[in-house]
């Protein structure tokens, strides 16, 4: 069965709103190496929107858009190729090599866990909630950024119960900012 890893930026104090960490060359690799290395990226609608938007490279050319410093670019053709399933009750259709999952959220992560491969990565704030509650991820990642945001959104909010997690992986960057990356105890 292939694991199921969730991974974000948050800050010192715990926000998850991406506009407030910050990014450099070294991270931006660092992220396009952990994409690299997952089968397919699971997303809820508004982070595959928000990803989309941020990182589809225009139309078969692969060019960057003028604001991608050119260290962006391996981020951007890394995720702009990785196969994707977006959960959502609202979207008609998706493309960006995306594919809609649908009905029995519990029943559809299980059985793309149960294809082969290296393993499935999941972004977002909500999604993950909901995942967290059924039990179904295997590895948590924070890039613990130097920051303090002063305000939320926070991270796992409403969780009905603790998970317990061993940490199994721990990077400095040289921004300060930290990947600590956990299994859950089982």
């Amino acid at each position: 069965m292939r694991p199921l890893r969730y991974a974000i930026n948050i800050t010192l104090d715990g926000c998850c709103d991406h506009r407030e960490g910050s990014t450099d060359e070294e991270q931006h690799r660092y992220w396009a190496e952990k994409l690299a290395g997952a089968d397919a990226l699971l997303f809820g609608r508004v982070t595959y929107e928000m990803m989309e938007q941020a990182w589809r490279l225009p139309g078969q050319t692969g060019e960057k858009p003028q604001w991608m410093a050119d260290w962006m670019l391996p981020f951007a053709r890394t995720i702009d190729a990785a196969k994707k399933y977006v959960v959502s009750t609202t979207l008609a259709e998706v493309d960006w090599n995306a594919e809609l999952v649908r009905g029995d959220l519990a029943a559809a992560v299980e059985r793309l866990k149960r294809e082969p491969g290296e393993g499935l990565f999941l972004g977002g704030v909500k999604l993950p909630l909901a995942l967290a509650e059924l039990g179904l991820i295997d590895e948590y990642e924070f890039v613990v950024q130097p920051r303090l945001a002063g305000h939320g959104p926070t991270l796992f909010a409403g969780l009905p119960k603790g998970i317990d997690l061993r940490l199994v992986g721990r990077r400095e960057f040289k921004s300060g900012a930290v990947a600590l990356r956990y299994e859950v105890k089982r």
